[in-house]
């Protein structure tokens, strides 16, 4: 019989990190992938990644709605509290074998707590990273509750064995998220742009951009309206035109977003343009062929690293993190994200950084959940 694992996939970013786990899996003869689908990957003012999924040739088993409006730190909690109902109701039912979490997102906690408390080994892939922002508490509870450790990096593995992990328990594979783009034709189609909807200022292709994409932080949150502020002037005093793309769910979403709206309603002649979402292959295409990227966004320290993308990193989401010599941090505030950005584009792409993997890290994680020792007691082992 084979082993049924489930995945559960919450947002576009989530998507891009766990994809090429969800072809590895799909394709071992002794797996069987069960699929679940929720909270913001289900969105339309998020990009409805779950569309993008199937567009993929997978197979949704299982919706999970269980976002509660509002974008804030009440809501977040009362979101990560549903999602543990609903996903208690489809591990019931599904009957999953093993259960596989990624990173440090409310959903993710939400799947490891339901999964754990009914007996049913949890796998988490990228613990043992540091960063700023609740995901940095997060990430680590989740690993106090996974029984199967997939860490991207050595520094990362070294962390989750003095949480007190067991050694045999902790495998260092490489950030899944760099498989889908290590092997695909990365150069940018003419049309791009115009396939890519949005709205805004036109971007063509062929003359230098920006890419711009900033979160909210939770733990500074009711400063989101500020910080997104200092870093329109930024950009607009670079005078590049810019691919901006919209915030996750996270508290402190939607000061973001009105802020992004107002800046759009009041300045018709900018250079910006406002994306929802890209697929996860378009968004590597877009960030490998920019001028530089300029955000709070792991995607820059991860899959700007292997790609060689001049990063910008803005303020304290990322703090701690390990990175390569592509990214320059700044405070948020206007003038040093100018003047970085300025010293990104006189550099230009740097060598690729191999730092968070080399592009085989699916296809390991399917073959360690093949032969995972599924008993769920834990111990500390120090």
């Amino acid at each position: 019989m084979k082993r049924r694992v489930a995945i559960v996939v919450a947002s576009r970013a989530n998507y891009g990190r766990i994809k090429s786990v969800m072809r590895a899996v799909s394709n071992h003869p002794d797996l069987e992938l069960i699929l679940i689908v929720g909270a913001s990957a289900l969105l339309s003012r998020f990009g409805t990644a779950v569309n993008v999924i199937e567009r993929d040739g997978f197979t949704v088993n299982a919706r999970v709605y269980s976002i509660v409006e509002g974008e804030n730190l009440t809501t977040m909690a009362k979101s990560t509290g549903l999602g543990i109902i609903e996903l208690a109701t489809l591990f019931e039912n599904l009957k999953p074998h093993i259960v596989v979490t990624v990173a440090d997102r409310f959903e993710t906690m939400a799947t490891a707590i339901a999964a754990a408390y009914m007996n049913i080994p949890v796998a988490h892939s990228q613990g043992g990273e540091i960063t700023g922002s609740i995901d940095e508490s997060v990430r680590h509870a989740i690993t106090k509750l996974s029984h199967h450790h997939y860490v991207t990096t050595e520094k990362s593995r070294d962390r989750v064995l003095r949480l007190g992990e067991p050694e045999d328990r902790v495998y260092l594979t490489g950030c899944p998220a760099l498989d889908v783009i290590a092997d695909i034709d990365l150069s940018l189609p003419p049309d791009f742009f115009r396939v890519g909807g949005g709205v805004g200022a036109e971007v063509v292709s062929s003359q230098p951009y920006a890419v711009v994409l900033q979160h909210p932080v939770t733990t500074e949150y009711g400063l989101g309206r500020k910080q997104i502020d200092e870093t329109l002037m930024a950009v607009e005093k670079l005078g590049l035109q810019a691919v901006w793309l919209w915030p996750n769910i996270d508290a402190g979403s939607d000061d973001i977003s009105k802020a992004l709206r107002t800046y759009r309603e009041h300045n018709p002649n900018s250079k910006l343009h406002f994306y929802i979402n890209f697929g996860v292959e378009d968004y590597a295409r877009l960030i490998k062929n920019c001028a530089v990227l300029i955000g709070n966004s792991s995607s820059g320290i991860r899959e700007g690293a292997f790609l060689g993308v001049p990063v910008v990193n803005i303020g304290t989401r990322q703090t701690g993190r390990e990175r390569g010599k592509n990214v320059l941090d700044v405070d948020c505030d206007a003038d040093a994200i100018y003047r970085a950005a300025v010293a990104q584009l006189k550099h230009g792409p740097y060598l690729p950084d191999y730092l968070y993997g080399d592009g085989g890290a699916g296809v390991r994680i399917a073959n360690l959940l093949a032969t995972a020792d599924l008993s769920v007691q834990k111990r500390l082992t120090y």
